[in-house]
């Protein structure tokens, strides 16, 4: 019997998408949000980031949610429970977030550098190479934090189609910063249009060229869907072998440094693309649905997922 072609889908709206929210939201309300998202099938899940509050107030208590997360699966544990393992990633700028985070490690960090020097000054008050540089020592420390475990790391490159403030980025910079993190020890490399402007042809052309240094099995496509892109790249990125993709619920996001930019592609509208090309996700797009549904209601936002819409008004 012949199997459907899968596709990875890590959801990042608990990081990505409520880290622009102006109102603090609560912690129950994120943790019912995880909980939400893992009954839909979700496997693998961005849950938080353990950045400055100062810079990203609406991550304060992500410790707290991996608290909670361990205590769970540790609960699950105790109860002989038999439940999919979901896989839980935190994002971690730098040795001060990774020290926070390894209370309750969670199942892989993320960790990011730019293709723009204006965007990683704006975004992270420092060079690219000085990113760089943080990235080597996070990789570095994670062995001595955790020398008996096994912890993946993704590397995110953001502005990889456009920068807001200096316009067309050169897919050698790309490149450059991609062979960087890999050979720092990431596992899989992020592709961020953080603004959306990229287009099919030239995150095609991109990604071909990135494949000639790195496996494109490592390679994940992150689009933000400003100018209505985000599903003709996705799409594109498939055409070219890439089956690792980034969404968020309820399209929810942006990005404080760059102006008008809009947040991820919506995860239901997605999964429902996938399902109509007989690509498996292992989410049940209904629970989805009513999972954006909800965040939207309890955050008093408007719904971006045009399937979502669709889904919930049928339902």
């Amino acid at each position: 019997m012949q199997t459907k072609d899968t596709v990875s889908i890590t959801e990042v709206g608990p990081r990505d998408g409520l880290q622009n929210e102006p109102n603090i939201i609560a912690l129950s309300t994120k943790i019912q949000l995880l909980e939400r998202l893992k009954e839909a099938g979700c496997s693998s899940i961005e849950a938080g980031a353990f950045v400055s509050p100062k810079w990203t107030p609406q991550m304060a208590d992500s410790a707290q949610v991996f608290a909670e997360l361990a205590k769970q699966r540790a609960d699950q544990t105790a109860q002989s429970r038999s439940n999919s393992k979901v896989t839980y990633s935190a994002l971690i700028p730098n040795i001060k977030g990774l020290e926070q985070a390894m209370l309750s490690p969670p199942d892989k960090i993320a960790v990011f550098t730019a293709a723009s020097e204006t965007f990683s000054q704006k975004n992270t008050n420092c060079s690219i190479q000085i990113g760089n540089e943080r990235v080597n020592d996070i990789i570095k420390a994670l062995k001595t934090y955790a020398p008996n475990q096994t912890i993946p790391v993704r590397g995110y490159i953001s502005c990889v189609a456009g920068c807001p403030y200096e316009g067309n980025i050169a897919p050698s910079v790309v490149i450059k910063q991609a062979e960087h993190l890999l050979a720092a020890g990431c596992t899989e490399i992020a592709l961020g249009d953080t603004i959306g402007v990229g287009t099919a042809k030239q995150i095609q052309s991109l990604i071909n060229d990135l494949a000639r240094s790195i496996p494109v099995s490592k390679i994940v496509v992150h689009f933000h869907d400003t100018y209505g892109q985000a599903l003709a790249n996705i799409l594109a990125s498939l055409e070219v072998g890439v089956r690792q993709i980034d969404t968020s619920v309820a399209g929810l996001g942006g990005c404080p440094y760059a102006k008008g930019a809009t947040g991820n592609v919506a995860t239901e509208d997605v999964v429902f693309l996938m399902r109509g090309m007989g690509l498996e996700t292992g989410i049940d797009i209904d629970a989805l649905a009513a999972t954006g549904h909800w965040i939207c209601q309890t955050l008093g936002i408007s719904n971006r997922s045009r399937a979502g819409q669709a889904l919930h008004a049928k339902l």
